[in-house]
């Protein structure tokens, strides 16, 4: 653990799953990981200040947004070393199939555009101050194969989401470079999680190379990196995680 030079990541969607395997992995080696989530934080992390450090917020409306931001800034210090927007969410219909253009509600549309993209691009803006104030900081996002192609269980929200997310990854990396911010984005590919739609290991699994899903650390792995001075030149990316999977 380096803890010689302290740095402090805010997280969303850190309640499981890849955000869970971040948080983790960023506490690990001995940044202070600020959270954002729906539900409280939960007993069994073990790294600290845990609650302190805790947001509980709902990202599907706009309206709360001001309010977020303002519970966030209360807990830096005035800088933000790495910005991870992790938070994502994928509708389904009652039967667990996924929901096209044809049967997907207006309402699920503003939801996952909401806390898929508008999050992201919200606290991109609402915490530039504090991201240029560190002096050199990254900003990951945390896209998906689904919005590089068709795909048999994300809904078409999800993936047009997922799309715009890797649009806006592009967009603000070269408006936010002159300010010593590096955004970058990783396309988890078919990885472990609840997320993942029951039944899908088996269907997917031919079209993995690797032979196996992945696992919630080797993202947080992938994300960890684009946050570190490895990766010091690289802005404007977007990492494919998949085991190289393809696509038919």
């Amino acid at each position: 653990m380096d803890t010689a030079c302290p740095k402090t990541v805010l997280l969303t969607g850190a309640s499981r799953g890849i955000g869970h395997a971040t948080a983790k992995r960023f506490a690990g080696a001995g940044w202070r990981v600020v959270t954002v989530a729906r539900t409280p934080f939960p007993a069994s992390c073990g790294f600290p200040p845990g609650k302190a450090d805790h947001v509980v917020a709902d990202l599907a409306d706009p309206a709360h947004f001001p309010e977020l931001l303002e519970a966030i800034v209360s807990r830096l210090d005035g800088t933000l070393d790495a910005l991870v927007n992790n938070a994502g969410i994928a509708p389904k219909r009652p039967d667990g199939c996924r929901l096209g253009v044809l049967d997907a509600p207006i309402s699920a549309w503003s939801e996952v555009l909401c806390v898929n993209l508008l999050a992201a691009a919200a606290l991109i803006r609402g915490l530039f101050a504090q991201l240029r104030a560190a002096g050199s900081s990254s900003v990951v996002n945390v896209t998906s194969i689904a919005g590089r192609r068709y795909h048999p269980f994300a809904g078409t929200a999800y993936a047009c989401s997922k799309a715009a997310l890797t649009a806006l990854t592009r967009e603000a990396a070269t408006e936010l470079a002159p300010f010593g911010i590096r955004v970058n984005a990783v396309s988890p590919g078919e990885i472990a999680t609840t997320i993942l739609t029951p039944g899908a290991e088996e269907v997917v699994g031919p079209r993995i190379p690797m032979g196996r899903l992945g696992r919630p650390e080797e993202v947080a792995d992938v994300i960890f990196f684009l946050c570190s001075p490895e990766a010091g030149y690289l802005s404007g990316a977007d990492l494919p995680v998949d085991g190289a999977e393809r696509a038919s």
